[in-house]
């Protein structure tokens, strides 16, 4: 599944630099995740790289968008794949 940046977000900007899909961005009140650039880091590291950097553990699995592992390294794939 996606993750998702919670409002507990004190836009730190340590989040951002680190995910390898550009997936998180500023949004208007905290950093936003999209999820269909989300791969929860699979492909790339074996932890999301936003979870391990956030020093108030506010990013958390999106219950609005689940997706198995498989689903997720399709997902690697098509974004690191380049037409």
């Amino acid at each position: 599944m996606s993750l998702l940046i919670t409002d507990e977000c004190i836009n730190c900007d340590v989040c951002e630099p680190e995910c390898p899909n550009g997936a998180i961005t500023q949004g208007a009140e905290i950093y936003e995740i999209t999820p269909h650039k989300c791969t929860e880091c699979v492909g790339h590291y074996d932890t999301p790289q936003c979870v391990e950097v956030c020093p108030i553990d506010c990013i958390i699995p999106d219950p609005d968008v689940r997706e198995s592992k498989a689903e997720l390294m399709h997902k690697y794939e098509i974004l690191t794949t380049k037409s």
